[in-house]
């Protein structure tokens, strides 16, 4: 049995120094997998909401420990720490920089749950220290940073799961096994939709900065701008600085599961129908989007995003129906139902535990699973359900998305790559400017 102290001896064999933004830290070129008893030592990265799941699933498999609980505002940590004690029975460690949890050689594993801009800078430099990485979704900023997970990840050698959780649904992972099996048919149709009731994010107004609030380390490798009071800690996702737009927030999750249902991967072309239609406010993507990908042999996935202003007639938040030849099947985080051509219901399986649909924090037993799989890849080299290298690809989609609605006309694109053939203005999305010394390198 690989013990701890032996596991860290290894990995620390051979390693380089780097220096990204003032920081050194160990790079191992090779996965090393810890004993199937060994405790995986965590450390928790924006700890408001989302992270709030991971700490719950964490706590809930054997045999893993939260390290640390890591935030750049205190008063979001003060908050946590009295949840945690509450929730797990203890308090870990505290720390406002990460990269000093990425310096501490005893942690196995680190869970990014900040603001978007922060995914994949922070993922890198933590393959780079050693450390295993369970990434929120989207995994990415732009495109080029796709590029540079799936580079990364193939050179550091280190286990990394996006936490597109449905794809350790029971039901779900059951449902494809059906489509597979030709339950439906021949499936041609993958149909995604998110619908919420979100309010007006105002006009911001220059504001200082809160005393708790450590500003600088929480813009890292976004071009700096002025603090404003509508930004933290949740309406960045609106904002293009920081975050992607509801169809990265939301949508990634039921366009990857159609993109695994139909066995697809790039489109050969993306079109994208809405606008900003709710609030005269400072969101600045589309609050409702009809969006269509297209395949070879006739296949193709629609998302509906419906940010604002409920859809009517009224809907469940959030699903996905697979439509083929013999019949579909609608899939959500809770259950699985066949329907044959009449839409007569033949077949329904519940998952075991319930997960939360449109709230913030998205908590249940599929976070359970997800992190259970994520563990099992550390200990036994165990596929994961969402490496990055396939994830990425359902993250690119998203991009495509937006970068469709801005260009206004229907984009070809490359299916190798996913980069732009008609349109060269919708290529400068592809990658964003980074602020001095953060932007990341492999």
């Amino acid at each position: 049995m690989t013990t701890r102290r032996s596991f860290i001896k290894k990995t620390s064999a051979g390693s380089v120094a780097l220096s990204l933004a003032g920081l050194t830290l160990p790079s191992m070129a090779n996965a090393n997998i810890l004993g199937a008893n060994d405790q995986i030592n965590c450390a928790v990265v924006g700890v408001r909401s989302r992270a709030k799941a991971h700490v719950l699933a964490i706590h809930s498999c054997d045999n893993a420990k939260i390290l640390y609980s890591c935030d750049v505002d205190d008063t979001i940590l003060e908050e946590h720490n009295t949840w945690c004690q509450k929730n797990i029975g203890y308090i870990p460690k505290v720390e406002k920089d990460f990269r000093k949890v990425l310096e501490d050689k005893d942690v196995d594993a680190v869970f990014i749950a900040t603001p978007e801009h922060w995914h994949a800078p922070m993922a890198i430099l933590a393959m780079q220290a050693g450390k295993h990485v369970y990434l929120e979704k989207p995994c990415s900023h732009n495109p080029h940073e796709n590029d540079l997970l799936v580079a990364a990840q193939k050179k550091y050698g280190k286990k990394v799961q996006m936490g597109n959780q449905q794809r350790s649904a029971r039901t779900s992972i059951m449902a494809i096994k059906d489509i597979r099996e030709g339950i439906i048919g021949e499936v041609y149709k993958g149909e995604a939709y998110y619908t919420n009731n979100r309010g007006s994010i105002g006009i911001g107004k220059e504001i200082e900065v809160p005393k708790t609030l450590d500003w600088e380390m929480w813009q890292g490798p976004a071009i700096r701008e002025a603090y404003r009071d509508n930004i933290h800690p949740y309406n960045w996702h609106w904002f293009r600085t920081w975050g992607t737009g509801e169809i990265h927030n939301n949508g990634t999750h039921e366009i990857d599961l159609c993109r695994w249902a139909l066995g697809v991967d790039l489109p050969d072309s993306v079109t994208s129908f809405g606008g900003k239609y709710t609030y005269e406010d400072d969101w600045e993507f589309a609050d409702n989007q009809q969006v269509t990908f297209t395949y070879p042999e006739d296949k193709f996935i629609t998302w509906t995003g419906h940010s604002r202003g409920m859809m009517q007639p009224e809907q469940p938040g959030r699903g996905a129906t697979i439509y083929g030849s013999k019949g579909a099947i609608r899939m959500d985080r809770n259950f699985y139902k066949l329907f044959d051509l009449q839409g007569n219901l033949i077949k329904s399986e519940m998952e075991d535990a319930d997960s939360a649909t449109t709230n913030t924090m998205g908590q249940g037993g599929l976070d359970v699973n997800h992190v259970g799989n994520f563990f099992d890849g550390i200990r036994t080299d165990k596929s994961l359900h969402a490496e990055i290298k396939d994830a990425s690809i359902s993250t690119m989609l998203c991009h495509l998305g937006n970068m469709a609605q801005d260009a206004g006309e229907t984009l070809k694109i490359d299916p190798a790559t996913g980069k732009v053939l008609n349109n060269e203005n919708a290529m400068k999305a592809w990658k964003r400017d980074y602020a001095m010394g953060w932007e990341p390198k492999l």
